[in-house]
Formats: C-alpha cells, sequence, structure tokens
C-alpha cells in the first residue's frame, strides 16, 4: 500500500458543471457557454490543488450510480490517486452560472445522495486503511450520514486531522476535539469562539477567511493576521478550498506555521484567477506569495 503525506475525504461529492449567460431570468431559455466540467467537493477540491502544488495525496470518496463513474474519470483524467467507496445512489451535479451583465455568480448546489449504514461501514475501513501524516476532512454529510461522523473519524486517526465543515458538523467535532487544524469563515465563527476552541484544546490551529477582511490564524499562543491584495477575479469558487491545500501543502512540507499561512492566501487568492470550477495553479501560488507580505500579530 502506497503511503501518501495527505490524504483527503469526501463524503459528498459532485460533478461540478460550470458555464456563463448574458443574463439569468426566469421562465425564458437562459442560453450558456463557457462551460467547464470539474470533479468537485471541499476534499476532492484540495486533493486537485495539493497535486497541482506537488504534495503527495490520496482522495477516498463515497461515489455511485451513472454520475458516480463519470466523476470517477474525472479523476481519472486529473491523475488523482484515489480510493473510491461505492454506494448505490447517484453522486450530485452542482451548477454554477456566471452572470456577464452583473458579474454575479449563481450556484445550485443538491443535497446529495442517501447513504446506507453498510456504505458508511465501508467508508470507514477505507479510512483506516489509509495512513498518512495529514487526513482532510472537508465537506458537507450527505443524507445517511450521522453528524458526528467527522468526530468519529478524528477520534480514530492517529496523524494531523485537519477539518472544513460548518453547522452541527462542526459543533460535533468541536465537542469532542483532538483536531490539529480547523479551517472556518467568519460566517461559521467569530475569532473569539475559533480562539476558545483553541485554549480550550479543541484544535491546535483554527484558520479563518474573513472575506475582504483577509484572514486570521490563531494559536493558542497568539493570533496573526493577512490583509487581502488586488487581484483580476474572474471567480471565487473553490478559493476556499485553495486556502485550505496551501495551508495544508506548507505543513506538510515542514514550513512554520505562519510561512504555510502565508502559502494558504497566496493559493486561495490564486484560485480566484481561474474560471468557474477550475482552481489554484502552482504557477499562480509562486507569482503572488511575494506579494501577501508577512503576516501581523494582533494579541
Amino acid at each position: 500500500m502506497s503511503r501518501f503525506a495527505v490524504r483527503t475525504l469526501t463524503l459528498n461529492p459532485s460533478i461540478d458543471v460550470s458555464s456563463a449567460a448574458e443574463k439569468v431570468e426566469p421562465e425564458r431559455k437562459v442560453r450558456t457557454c463557457c462551460e467547464r466540467i470539474d470533479p468537485g467537493g471541499g476534499g476532492i477540491n484540495v486533493a486537485r490543488v495539493l497535486q497541482r502544488l506537488e504534495t503527495s495525496v490520496e482522495a477516498v470518496y463515497l461515489a455511485g450510480g451513472a454520475t458516480g463513474d463519470a466523476f470517477d474519470a474525472l479523476l481519472e483524467r486529473e491523475k488523482i490517486a484515489r480510493r473510491r467507496v461505492r454506494i448505490a445512489d447517484d453522486t450530485r451535479t452542482s451548477l454554477t452560472i456566471h452572470e456577464h451583465s452583473t458579474g454575479k455568480e449563481f450556484r445550485f448546489v443538491p443535497e446529495g445522495p442517501t447513504v446506507t449504514a453498510d456504505e458508511l461501514a465501508q467508508c470507514r475501513e477505507a479510512i483506516a486503511a489509509a495512513d498518512s501524516d495529514y487526513l482532510v476532512a472537508s465537506g458537507s454529510l450527505p443524507p445517511g450520514v450521522p453528524v458526528n461522523f467527522y468526530a468519529e473519524v478524528c477520534g480514530a486517526f492517529h496523524g494531523r486531522f485537519v477539518l472544513d465543515t460548518s453547522g452541527d458538523e462542526l459543533l460535533a467535532a468541536l465537542a469532542v476535539g483532538g483536531l490539529f487544524l480547523l479551517k472556518a469563515s467568519g460566517e461559521e465563527m467569530s475569532a473569539e469562539e475559533a480562539l476558545g476552541a483553541v485554549r480550550s484544546g479543541q484544535t491546535e490551529l483554527v484558520t479563518l477567511t474573513l472575506g475582504r477582511g483577509g484572514a486570521l490564524l490563531i494559536a493558542a499562543d497568539a493570533t496573526w493576521s493577512l490583509p487581502t491584495f488586488e487581484v483580476e477575479t474572474v471567480s471565487t469558487v473553490g478559493a476556499g478550498d485553495s486556502f485550505l491545500a496551501g495551508m495544508t501543502c506548507g505543513l506538510a512540507r515542514g514550513l512554520d506555521r505562519l510561512d504555510a499561512f502565508r502559502l494558504a492566501v497566496a493559493a486561495g487568492a490564486a484560485a480566484t484567477l481561474s474560471p468557474g470550477t477550475d482552481l489554484a495553479y502552482a504557477a499562480d501560488v509562486d507569482r503572488l506569495l511575494p506579494i501577501v507580505g508577512q503576516p501581523q500579530r494582533v494579541n
């Protein structure tokens, strides 16, 4: 069995379709162009960017039905090392439309397939067989998966567990604790709540992405900030996943947490240069990294 520096876990992946239209209107046929089809879902996106950043990574994911086979083919196209857990229900398809007339993005995201108890047991076996230094669990839970599943995975994993989720899944994971890194947005968690989670031992580090407010890295001994910087944004889809991939890449390379934080911000910004559901590329990350500057301590 090959050993990877990072493995990602995606319980609710999707075939991400993106296109553009002059104007989105109800009850009319909307003509689109510039279509892209990519394999998506939080952990899958992280794995795609990690591979572009030349980090050893394998994606563990659930996929089923005809769309599950198509999803697997998309990963094969990108040469992503993978461990598929087959389910009976169909993998979801998400849609993003960029409206030229306003510059707005419209995102349509189904809740996903229903996962049975037997399929979830197979997923546990796949995770247990996947030895790595880091395990990045990212994305929503599909119907049929209990809200404490990420907490359960964290408790069973012997390496550094990284989590990016929200809602009840996040609360359940924090209640158990043992996380190495939690990535959240300012909408999901305040800086005060993040600091409380670190000081209580629920997680060692928290990164908070704050949109135009930049980003924070929170540890028990200090909090650091990095501002945003101007880039010619094409699409914000996948920026958070690219940010998390950059942070994980830096840590897996042995960078200190502040240099990894800088890499995360560069990767998040690089993702906004790519159209539709595409993500950050290494060349853009390398070009933007000198612009990021040094994190400033805020407490």
